[in-house]
This record gives C-alpha cells, structure tokens and sequence, in this order.
C-alpha cells in the first residue's frame, strides 16, 4: 500500500529507486532486488487508472415485474449515497410487484431517487413520471432511464428537486408521490414535509418506505410525530429483520391536527416480513 502522505493515483509513475548505479561490488545483486520490488509493487497497484478514480461505476440487472431493470451505480464521494440501490428501494419496488400496482394514466412524481430505480419501474409499468433528486444525481438518474427507455417514447422526466427551495416550480396534486430511504437525515425532515405538503393534493396519496434509522429521534420521529397533523398515515408493511416499513400517505385536506393533538398513527394493513430477498441479478 501507500506510504502514509503518498498518493498513488492514475498518473504514478513506477520507477527503480537509484540505489548504486555505478560500478562495484553488489551492483547486479542490488539491481536484481530493486527489480524484484518494483515486480512487487506492480502486483499491488497495477496501472489500471479506473482503480484509483474519484468514482467507478457499476451496473446491475433487477427482475422486477417480469421486467430486467438495468441500472447504473457510480460510486464515489461526489454521489455518496446518491449512488447506491438501497434495500429500502428495493423492498418498495417488490411491494409494487406483489401488489400489481398499474400506474397507466396517473401522474406519479418520485423524491430524493438516486438511482431512479423506482420511479423508472413505475414509468414502465404505465405511469406518467418525474424522477426528482439534487442536481448531482441528475446524470446517473438519466443514464438510468436511457438503459431502460431506449427510445424516448414513455421516457419519465428528470427535473432537480431540492426540498424546501424548488417544489415552487412543480405543479401540485401529482396522484403518486413515491419515495424510498429518503427519511434519514433529520436536517431534512421539515424541508421534506413542506414539499409533501405542496405535492400532494385531495386526490394524492404517497408511498413511502424507509429503514427506521436515528431511534425515535429519527425516521419514526417524521413519520409518527411530523406528517400525522397534515396526512393520514397507514402502515403497509413492515420488514421485522431488515427495519424497513412502508407507509401509505393521504392528504388530511382541511383538518389538520393542531401541535399537541392526535397524533395516533393508525397500524393498518401491517404484513410481517421476514428476510427479503436480494433480487440482484449479476
């Protein structure tokens, strides 16, 4: 490996270090070590300049629908969790599945998307769709949709959505807001409910899973304590082993419940899951 300090990267150079050039005894001797550690090193870090690149991709197949969903994964620090399929994401997408869930004629809009695994399963199960996320994620988010839209007809939309900022510009009322490990960051929570808030209409209703990170203070906190004055909140599913839960998410309209009301959550529709399995195709 690296020294401490050193960086190796796709522009190292390998070089013999100048240890005798000249004539003497031992000279051939040392040169014949100092080959031998440069062999060695090489076996360590080859020159392969993808291996030491700010981020690499990678591309996986999913079975999702009786359909084969190719998506790209560039990891690296400029997308951070931006780039992976989350099991979350995927336990949304199998819930569509099992529950044969036909989005032909309705507007369908999916937040924080990262890869835009969900909201490409969607579009392709029918739905007129808008995959939203931070501008950063934007190119992976299209690259996605190309493998899985070759042509543009039924494409979904890629538009940026930061929460809190941008909802301004989006039109109210979508009939299916989507989103999957989204509710992590408690930073992000009030932007997040303000932008449910202007996306979903009477008509609307939002799927949302995510896995029960931060203890109370975090993902149950958003959803048993923020959304229940503004929406009607009903557990779906609940993944027991992988902390993962699925809610459906009504507007309440023009009733809200004041701070410090009835915030009861109601436990409808709750289906135990064991392990989920990884649907994950090389």
């Amino acid at each position: 490996m690296a020294a401490p300090g050193c960086h190796v990267g796709a522009g190292v150079r390998w070089e013999v270090a100048a240890g005798g050039t000249g004539t003497g005894e031992g000279t051939e001797e040392e040169a014949e070590e100092e080959a031998e550690e440069e062999t060695a090193l090489r076996s360590v870090f080859p020159r392969d300049p993808e291996l030491f690149a700010d981020a690499f991709p990678v591309e996986r197949r999913y079975r999702l629908c009786g359909r084969v969903l190719r998506i790209a994964q560039h990891h690296g620090p400029r997308l951070g969790p931006a780039a992976s399929v989350w099991e979350a994401a995927l336990s949304l997408c199998r819930y569509l599945e099992e529950q044969r869930f036909d989005f032909r004629g309705r507007t369908v809009i999916e937040l924080g998307a990262g890869t835009g695994i969900v909201g490409i399963l969607a579009a392709l199960l029918g739905g007129d769709v808008t995959i939203t996320d931070q501008p950063a994620a934007l190119d992976q988010i299209r690259e996605n949709v190309r493998l899985n839209f070759p042509v543009e007809g039924g494409r979904p939309r890629v538009r940026a959505l930061l929460w809190g900022q941008d909802e301004g510009s989006f039109r109210p009322e979508y009939e299916v807001i989507l989103g999957s490990d989204i509710v992590y960051h408690p930073p992000s929570f009030p932007p997040l409910l303000g932008t449910l808030r202007h996306l979903c209409g009477p008509r609307s209703f939002a799927l949302l899973c995510a896995k029960m990170r931060g203890g109370d203070a975090g993902a149950r906190r958003f959803f048993r304590q923020m959304l229940p004055p503004y929406f009607r909140i009903q557990l779906l599913r609940r993944e027991v082993e992988e902390e993962i839960e699925i809610y459906r998410v009504t507007c309440r309209g023009d009733d809200p419940i004041e701070e410090g009301g009835d915030t009861h959550t109601p436990q409808l529709g709750v289906v135990r899951g064991g392990a989920v399995p990884d649907l994950g195709v090389p």
